[in-house]
């Protein structure tokens, strides 16, 4: 059986009820219901929440919320992970053995399915894989990045100065859309950036990690950049 979990706890202090926020027209989180539906690639698709608002939404939308998730698991500190396994366990209890599992953020707007079925097939095709997941190529060389300490700048790694930009390796970041990988890779708490894991690379206008308002309102216009330039984006990846 394939999971797909989408956490999404009721709390959220720099956006206020972020997981539900309209999202050009609909509650952001339905995006990546939909696209988790419409990628038929999941037996199903759960949304894991402590709010009842929420839960009533995220069952609008077609996904299933078979439990309210413990207070305990949703504060400011918990990460994805065990609230991950949290899940896993209690969809296990209701829908018999899972074999791999998917988390997919709640504000991943831009996500398609395309890079869903890229990254089952990579896990499939592998199995000395644990995970896949999503990421995009730093936008400048991190390895001329500096620092600021009383105001002055000191490099990480000054023996880069004069090294051309593409002399230098290239640095991959977390696109922070999904994570694939199977059930018990996710229960065992593996390190997701390791040798066992391998990404789907997300062009950089697909890419939006959404902590502010500011984030907010640049994701919206990269939706709407990708929706004039691929006219098929809606229909075809949610």
């Amino acid at each position: 059986m394939r999971l797909c979990i989408i956490p999404a706890r009721g709390g959220s202090k720099r956006i206020p009820r972020k997981n539900i926020k309209d999202f050009l027209g609909k509650p952001i989180i339905a995006y990546s219901i939909e696209v988790a539906k419409y990628s038929n690639l999941f037996d199903h698709v759960i949304v894991s929440t402590d709010d009842k608002e929420i839960a009533e939404i995220s069952k609008h939308y077609g996904a299933e919320v078979p439990f309210i998730r413990p207070k305990d698991l949703a504060d400011d500190f918990i990460g994805t992970v065990p609230v991950v396994c949290h899940a896993i366990i209690e969809c296990e209890k209701l829908y018999g053995n899972i074999d791999q599992v998917c988390c997919i953020y709640p504000t991943a707007p831009l996500l398609k399915v395309e890079f869903l079925q890229q990254a089952l097939y990579k896990l499939e095709q592998n199995n000395t894989l644990k995970f896949v997941f999503s990421a995009a190529e730093f936008a400048y060389p991190i390895f001329r990045s500096f620092e600021l300490t009383s105001d002055r700048v000191a490099m990480f790694w000054p023996e880069n100065f004069n090294k051309r930009s593409q002399d230098l390796p290239k640095a991959m970041h977390d696109a922070g859309q999904f994570y694939f990988g199977t059930r018990d890779a996710f229960l065992m708490h593996n390190i997701l950036f390791d040798i066992y894991s391998s990404v789907i690379i997300i062009p950089q206008h697909l890419v939006q990690d959404i902590d502010d308002l500011s984030d907010w309102q640049r994701a919206e216009l990269l939706d709407r950049k990708s929706t004039r330039l691929n006219s098929s984006h809606r229909c075809l990846s949610r």
